[in-house]
């Protein structure tokens, strides 16, 4: 077409053409004029030959309007050409004030003069696309730097969003209203491309539908890099539970583990020995002593490992010395050693003194240890569990809404870059400066990191057994992600925490939750809102 358009314009064109200093040559270049649209004006322009002729003659001044006539029919029917190309172009935009258009000998042509290459190549370059990206993380996982290193990385191109939330529990719950409901908004944790979730809830958020897998991913490099021991805990089936035939739900991107700590000055006034393992929170001297996170998992674990056995034990009966009534004995002695049962209140007890020792996440105890005096943090030498923080896709896809655009038609095409990024080695410095509590998912199963003094200058010193954020080697061996447990082991559980005798010590003198706090929260107050 725009060969054609050239044609019929030269057979316009005079013999000679005026111009405003001489005459050229009528052999024009075989490269059709491009319009280019400016804020000010349309510019026209016209390449010659190589070759200048001798200037003729001007015309007659009795051919010269006619001449002129035919000039500016020639040029008014390029100028609309030009104009058309510009309307029905997607990427035609207006150039900025005072820039000159692109000269088309270098822009417009190439070796073999086919101008419709060389114009969709000239406009390849200038523009480019846009990719949202929408995370919904927990407040305080994601190191700030992670931010503007991933922008930088994608280039002007990206474009992401990073959405704040307080807790695991707040995702899990607005997800799950919003599926119950169908009710999905641009503001919705469902909206999001990526969210957080926490390993314990996994499963459920698998057996709920409130998740999608992850597609494609033995071809990421992410997760060819994740040891084996990721790998098998992440693989579920469609009821959630650990499968080696199951599916990538979701990719790790920090992790920490359970830890005790202690106030040395109360240890040494009292002539108390330091904490070393789990069984040292059943000492008389603490009795009333010990605030503790209120999850059953955790406390029940706790026994378990005092025990001698693991938190994943699926059949108590069998599995424990003495059975389902010794680990109820020993539950009933922890209760009374234990004065506040509170995940959302045990480190401000333990703040303010009226307590010695607080067990909890390390994500929560880290922090708050920095910043009061005297404090020790220690992984028990027999092991403890290990929590992480996940990314995974909302199931929105399957959802019918018009309300969130192009997200329902998939997330978006970042999600693998952006697991990718999070996962990198250079991501983990953030971690072992202490800047954000945890530990990359690479360092589950490397050497323990050699922190160099720079990293942590000007960091308060802790004193802990925990290196870079991750537990010894040999304490590590021991420590277990918690795995679902079967409906039988979720009976004994509920059994023990209704037979467990009330505290004679506490703030709060009993744990106050139901089966559904077996994954850290109240599932049953969930279906309630809902």
């Amino acid at each position: 077409m725009v060969a054609a358009a050239a044609a019929a314009a030269a057979t316009l064109l005079p013999s000679h053409i005026w111009s405003c200093s001489h005459y050229q040559s009528p052999k024009l270049n075989p490269s059709f004029p491009l319009c280019h649209r400016s804020k000010r004006s349309l510019t026209l322009t016209l390449v010659s030959s190589a070759h200048t002729l001798t200037p003729p003659e001007p015309p007659p001044i009795s051919t010269f309007p006619q001449t002129l006539l035919r000039f500016a029919a020639s040029a008014a029917l390029l100028l609309g050409l030009g104009l058309s190309c510009c309307v029905a172009s997607a990427h035609c935009s207006p150039l900025p004030v005072g820039q000159p258009p692109p000269a088309l000998h270098d822009q417009a042509t190439d070796d073999n003069g086919n101008l419709e290459s060389a114009f969709e190549t000239w406009k390849s370059k200038t523009y480019a696309l846009t990719v949202p990206l929408t995370v919904a993380a927990l407040r305080g996982s994601v190191p700030p730097s992670w931010i503007k290193d991933f922008m930088q990385s994608q280039g002007k191109r990206s474009k992401l969003q990073l959405k704040s939330h307080a807790s695991l529990e707040g995702v899990f719950s607005e997800l799950s209203i919003a599926f119950s409901k169908g009710n999905v908004r641009p503001s919705s944790v469902a909206a999001a491309d990526v969210v957080s979730i926490g390993d314990s809830w996994l499963g459920h958020a698998i057996n709920k539908g409130l998740i999608e897998p992850i597609q494609g991913v033995e071809d990421q490099d992410w997760y060819k890099g994740l040891s084996d021991r990721w790998k098998v805990y992440l693989r579920r089936n469609s009821e959630g539970r650990i499968d080696p035939d199951g599916k990538i739900w979701a990719a790790p991107y920090r992790w920490g583990c359970i830890v005790i700590a202690y106030k040395k000055t109360k240890f040494r006034k009292h002539n108390v020995a330091p904490i070393t393992d789990w069984a040292d929170l059943w000492r008389p001297e603490l009795s009333g002593r010990i605030s503790m996170i209120d999850s059953p998992r955790e406390v029940i674990g706790a026994v378990l490992k005092h025990m001698g056995t693991s938190y994943n034990t699926q059949d108590i009966h069998l599995q424990v010395d003495g059975g389902r009534d010794a680990v109820r004995q020993n539950l009933a002695s922890l209760g009374k050693q234990v004065r506040l049962f509170d995940s959302a209140h045990y480190l401000k007890a333990f703040a303010v003194g009226d307590v010695w020792v607080a067990v909890g996440w390390s994500s929560d105890v880290l922090p708050v240890a920095k910043r009061v005096s005297d404090v020790a943090v220690i992984v028990p030498k027999s092991g403890t569990s290990i929590w992480a923080d996940m990314w995974a896709t909302p199931a929105v896809s399957r959802l019918e809404t018009n309300q969130i655009g192009g997200r329902v038609r998939g997330p978006s095409p970042l999600i693998h870059q952006w697991i990718d990024f999070c996962l990198q080695t250079a991501r983990a410095i953030p971690f072992k400066q202490e800047v954000i509590p945890g530990a990359s998912p690479s360092a589950l199963d490397s050497a323990p990191a050699v922190v160099s003094e720079e990293l942590t200058k000007g960091k308060p010193r802790l004193d802990t057994n925990l290196i870079a954020g991750v537990p010894p080697p040999e304490i590590l061996a021991r420590c277990e992600f918690l795995e679902p447990l079967s409906d039988s082991t979720l009976s004994d559980y509920q059994w023990l925490i209704d037979s467990m005798q009330k505290s004679k010590h506490g703030l709060v003198p009993s744990i106050n939750f139901n089966i559904s706090s077996l994954i850290q929260n109240l599932w049953l107050k969930l279906h309630a809102i809902l």
